[in-house]
């Protein structure tokens, strides 16, 4: 039982990359505390089992780097939701090819920045209008520590997180005084299903930078959106928050 137990109740949230790993995960608690949440992910059969499993009042199957589809996706998800959305949590994304730059496939370099950033504008850019329109708006951005330091093999990544970064601090700031908060989230490298995605040479690099020694929980990470999405959240807008076991350190 979470700590915070109603916390979210009476709010609404969209969660994308929402079938597995962080989305599933933070979508879980939110409800957990009393929230209500419609899902988003790319994926539609594991979708299908991720809401029966955390409780979504609704689901979405939709490539979020499709600003067609996403538009569609949060009017639909709005009207899922009475008429409300408080809450984004951006989760998703993907690691892209893991090789020197001179080597780096041309088609997974656009693939990547087409999801990681250009869907999570696309995602803030459907979904803020909503917000505006309550006065009340938390938006959670998921980036990277690779955003911060770059990973090396991973250069499509580390800059669409940095972009992420970037684009959030912009929100942020446009946003400011209006009720609406968009922060991002600047992990290190937790257990998650999208390790899978990477050679373990990769995952053995992230892990030997992360000063605590080890990987981080997904849970932890899940604590600090949870943070991020709530009413408790109110000052701090137009930044990151970090879980990197203390390999960042700004």
């Amino acid at each position: 039982m979470s700590a915070y137990q109603g916390r979210f109740t009476g709010r609404t949230a969209v969660v994308t990359g929402g079938a597995s790993g962080l989305g599933k995960a933070s979508a879980a608690r939110i409800v957990a505390e009393g929230g209500q949440v419609v899902l988003w992910d790319l994926n539609a059969d594991t979708l299908k089992a991720a809401a029966e499993e955390v409780g979504a009042v609704a689901t979405v199957a939709l490539d979020v780097a499709d600003p067609a589809a996403v538009e569609a996706a949060a009017k639909t998800s709005h009207e899922a939701l009475g008429g409300r959305i408080d809450i984004l949590v951006a989760s998703a994304g993907i690691t892209g090819a893991t090789v020197p730059v001179h080597e780096f496939p041309l088609d997974s370099w656009k693939r990547v920045v087409d999801i990681n950033l250009n869907g999570v504008f696309y995602c803030c850019r459907a979904v803020t209008p909503y917000m505006l329109d309550n006065g009340y708006g938390r938006i959670v951005n998921v980036a990277s520590v690779a955003g911060k330091e770059g990973n090396p093999n991973a250069s499509a990544y580390s800059a669409s997180k940095a972009g992420v970064i970037g684009f959030t601090k912009s929100l942020g700031k446009e946003l400011a005084g209006k009720g609406v908060i968009a922060n991002s989230l600047t992990p290190a490298t937790f257990e998650s299903p999208i390790l899978e995605q990477l050679p373990q040479s990769q995952v053995d690099y992230m892990r030997s930078k992360i000063p605590m020694g080890r990987l981080g929980e997904v849970e932890e990470s899940v604590a600090m959106v949870c943070f991020m999405a709530s009413e408790e959240c109110s000052f701090t807008t137009a930044s990151t928050f970090d879980t990197s076991g203390g390999r960042t350190t700004y």
